[in-house]
């Protein structure tokens, strides 16, 4: 009877729940401004909750060793400023060099890869390997062009992700400065709407949600520089024509999951094969290495068993945040879904393990006769 009754309660929930949100769409015009609102600032919480953890802990240095938080917070953007100012001197005009001569060259590269491909198709025993009927030349291409329409609907979402700049260059550090200064409180806010039998409980979930992504944005943005430095390292030996821009770019596109690192391969392969067959399939060997490096050596030292989450887990989130909102929802989606785990995590103890444990009757002490 009593599981009856739990049942009947979840059914009563799940009913509320979608009733809500049946009324919800019958006035959806009370919440369209709110959605407006929130896809203008979106981009610039993203950054700023992103470089807020990337800058805490030196914030946090800088507040022990008595130098006034907010003080540091200007010290540490003066800091910025300065190394930005330093890599648009040093770095900057070799990389728009390179994609200036990249974009000129375009032409004439795409020549040079289908000449490159119809040499592929003299070489006997590639050809033995494929039917009669299927030319390399066609394969390839077909595949390109998947590669391309992939990367391009990618990167126009890229586009999209930064398209009010001037909204992102005034509110992003503002935001940033604020979270920086006051960031600890905001999980203290939240424990003080709890009951009192359950602030204990929030203090400890809102600390493990603070450590979680804290480790997940700094381990990840420590993992894609050793990446980097694996695969420019490794491009370099090979001769890779635009080494800088295209580590750059696999850099940038590894923060997305899984989808991310094949996108990033694409490019690579095609100026590898521009080149010569050769250097495209040692760019090819060279990311397949950094990649093991990365996963197997790397990232379980940065990371350890502090983000338990399964690979299958990892594709299966990306694909489904692909579905519902494009590049955005597949950032967002894995940090989500380390917070909601958590939370239900914590809900289980708190009511259902905690339940259990009340109810099972005492074990007696007293030895039987």
């Amino acid at each position: 009877m009593a599981k009856l009754n739990v049942f009947i309660r979840i059914c009563i929930a799940v009913l509320l729940v979608l009733g809500i949100v049946y009324v919800g769409t019958l006035v959806d015009f009370i919440f369209k401004p709110v959605l407006s609102l929130f896809s203008v600032i979106i981009i610039p919480l993203m950054l700023a909750g992103f470089f807020y953890y990337l800058l805490r802990p030196l914030i946090d240095v800088m507040e022990k060793r008595r130098i006034n938080r907010s003080i540091s917070i200007l010290i540490v953007y003066v800091v910025i400023a300065l190394l930005l100012l330093v890599l648009s001197i040093g770095v900057f005009p070799s990389l728009r060099t390179q994609l200036v001569n990249l974009v000129n060259n375009a032409p004439s590269l795409f020549a040079n890869m289908n000449e490159q491909i119809h040499k592929l198709e003299d070489i006997k025993w590639l050809s033995s390997l494929l039917p009669g009927d299927i030319s390399p030349l066609t394969q390839v291409t077909d595949y390109l062009n998947q590669g391309f329409n992939l990367l391009t609907n990618y990167v126009s979402g890229l586009f999209s992700f930064v398209s009010n700049f001037a909204v992102i260059l005034f509110t992003f550090p503002i935001i940033l400065f604020y979270m920086l200064k006051e960031g600890g409180k905001f999980g203290r806010r939240i424990v003080g709407f709890m009951p009192q039998r359950y602030k204990d409980e929030g203090t400890a979930m809102m600390s493990e949600i603070d450590s979680a992504l804290s480790n997940f944005i700094v381990g990840r943005v420590l993992v894609n520089l050793a990446l980097g430095v694996l695969m420019y390292i490794g491009f370099l030996i090979i001769g890779l024509p635009y080494a800088l821009l295209l580590t750059l770019i696999a850099v940038v596109m590894n923060f997305v999951p899984f989808i991310g690192a094949i996108l990033s391969s694409v490019p690579i392969f095609i100026v590898g094969l521009i080149q010569s067959p050769s250097t495209a399939i040692w760019s090819i060997v060279i990311i397949l290495i950094a990649q093991q490096i990365q996963d197997n050596l790397v990232a379980p030292y940065i990371f350890g068993k502090k983000l338990d989450i399964h690979p299958l887990t990892t594709i299966i989130l990306v694909l489904v945040g692909g579905d519902l909102g494009g590049i955005l929802a597949i950032l967002l989606i894995i940090p989500v879904y380390l917070i909601l785990k958590i939370i239900v995590i914590k809900l289980y103890e708190v009511f259902i393990r905690k339940r259990k444990t009340e109810a099972s009757p005492p074990v007696s002490s007293e030895p039987i006769e």
